[in-house]
């Protein structure tokens, strides 16, 4: 039984050479696979059937030319890197992750939560003695320790409970959460959470943070909101001092892509229109912001920015006729 179960594993581990030879090169031709793994070309017609047989779509041609290829297939198979390929793996998607690549950060962050699921602790030191020296993390976006990061997203992965110290009302105190999705919105990453103590869903800035660590005791989720809405609509309103919402006549995808996330949440009212919540140093900057938008629009909170449109207008009305008279 011993002799059959060293042959299982020795066939499993010359199948995953096979799977990364492969992967280096475009095509093998069978002799070359044979000399490289030390078995016949029957051997290596066998091992190729295995690796179809889980899924790898392995190419094989006749002639000059012929061989061997791992081409794309319908689902994605697993990857086989070694340490290197690992380690530049981990430390792209880390400066990804940081928003050095516009729009990467939350793929690259779950990405690399599976990739460290599966990282030997000999290359996790090395992953984070290199990170150190991208200088790209921030891209815009206010930097944050990826080692926070990596942290927090380990502790929404694993359902754990979390803690870290954050400001509040002028003081810093220690929060416990139960974390539940990391938020990348513009320029800032945020953790929406359910704080233990206040007891309900609060979302948090990851770059306030201090003493970050996740804890043993586990958690059973909660029914939890959409995680970027939640966080959009915390954000845009409690940013600025003002906020006003509106009716505005256009599709809701158009309008988002004139407005940042920070500033406005966008809200589909049918095909043609949306709703809008925006805010900013005063109400009379909103009106101007959404007025540069360049679509019809109508107020809808507070009623008393109706009538300061109406005395805008009638300010812009007057200043059209002094320019004619001149």
């Amino acid at each position: 039984m011993r002799a059959a179960n060293g042959d299982e594993r020795g066939t499993t581990e010359r199948v995953l050479t096979l799977l990364g030879l492969l992967q280096q090169r475009q095509v093998w031709t069978g002799p070359e696979l044979a000399d490289r793994l030390g078995v016949t070309s029957r051997t290596v017609r066998r091992d190729v059937e295995r690796l179809r047989a889980l899924g790898y779509p392995v190419h094989s041609g006749q002639g000059v030319g012929g061989g061997y290829q791992l081409g794309p297939g319908q689902d994605l198979p697993p990857l086989l890197l070694d340490d290197e390929e690992a380690i530049a793996t981990a430390v792209s998607l880390l400066a990804g992750a940081g928003g050095a690549v516009a729009g990467a950060g939350d793929a690259a962050l779950r990405a690399l939560t599976k990739l460290d699921r599966v990282l030997p602790v000999r290359l996790r030191h090395e992953v984070r003695a290199l990170s150190g020296s991208v200088e790209s993390f921030g891209g815009g976006r206010t930097p944050v320790d990826p080692e926070v990061l990596m942290t927090l997203a380990r502790a929404c992965r694993d359902e754990v409970e979390a803690a870290f110290d954050y400001p509040s009302g002028g003081e810093v105190r220690q929060r416990r959460v139960e974390p539940y999705r990391l938020v990348a919105s513009d320029r800032r990453w945020y953790l929406l959470a359910y704080d233990l103590d206040r007891d309900d869903w609060r979302n948090f800035r990851v770059d306030r943070m201090t003493g970050v660590i996740a804890r043993t005791w586990r958690f059973s989720p909660r029914a939890a909101p959409d995680a970027a809405a939640y966080v959009q609509e915390n954000v845009a309103s409690r940013v600025y001092p003002h906020q006003a919402r509106f009716l505005v006549h256009a599709p809701a995808d158009t309008v988002r892509a004139q407005i940042s996330a920070s500033a406005g949440v966008v809200r589909e009212r049918g095909s043609e229109r949306c709703e809008v919540l925006s805010g900013a140093g005063s109400l009379d900057r909103v009106l101007v912001y959404m007025l540069l938008l360049g679509h019809d629009f109508e107020v809808l909170d507070p009623p008393e920015l109706r009538g300061r449109c109406r005395e805008l207008a009638g300010k812009l009305l007057s200043a059209g006729a002094g320019a004619e008279g001149l």
